[in-house]
């Protein structure tokens, strides 16, 4: 960190560094929330444009709740502990970056299904959903481990088996309530 800032003191990098842990939290909740609603999408055989739909709705109103409930947070904890240093974090920049984070890294699982949409694909869509899905929890792990200070493999690791544990989940349960409902 102090790199970074010797860099530039006031310059936009320590600024986004500021705020990278937010960022970290958004990425892992948007890219496993939605990857969860295209599993559980798949595994009850819902169409592309099923998938997109619900996909997009789980971004747009998911990560708006996150965002909210991150920018409340940090307000509240403010509030309690009276901050006024010239270096806290804004509860605004904190929901902000914890949204755009949750848009842009929760986008990666239905990028596909958007493709697919306007220039038919014939190929396994869910798989490689499933591939640029853990490209980003590799990323999003290794920055979390930069946040926590902590191991890469680690934070890798368990970015990925958590992912994927959700992925499961949701895919059975997917899988499970369109037998029932449909028998």
């Amino acid at each position: 960190m102090s790199g970074i800032n010797s860099l530039y003191p006031n310059g936009i990098l320590s600024k986004l560094y500021k705020y990278l842990g937010e960022f970290v939290y958004g990425g892992i909740d948007g890219t496993i929330t939605t990857f969860a609603v295209v599993a559980g999408s798949v595994g009850a055989g819902l169409e592309s444009n099923v998938i997109v739909i619900l996909g997009i709705a789980n971004l747009l109103a998911d990560g708006f709740a996150m965002s909210i409930g991150a920018y409340l947070s940090a307000n509240s904890e403010q509030a309690k502990f009276q901050v006024k240093e010239t270096n806290a974090k804004s509860p605004l920049f904190i929901g902000l970056s914890t949204y755009i984070s949750f848009l842009i890294m929760g986008f990666i699982p239905i990028l596909i299904y958007v493709v697919d949409l306007w220039q038919r694909i014939e190929i396994d869509l869910f798989l490689i959903s499933s591939i640029l899905t853990g490209l980003v929890f590799v990323i999003i792990g290794a920055l979390k481990s930069y946040v926590t200070k902590s191991s890469v493999i680690k934070g890798v690791l368990q970015t990925l088996i958590l992912g994927t544990i959700a992925a499961f989940v949701a895919y059975y349960v997917g899988d499970i309530l369109e037998q029932v409902i449909n028998s």
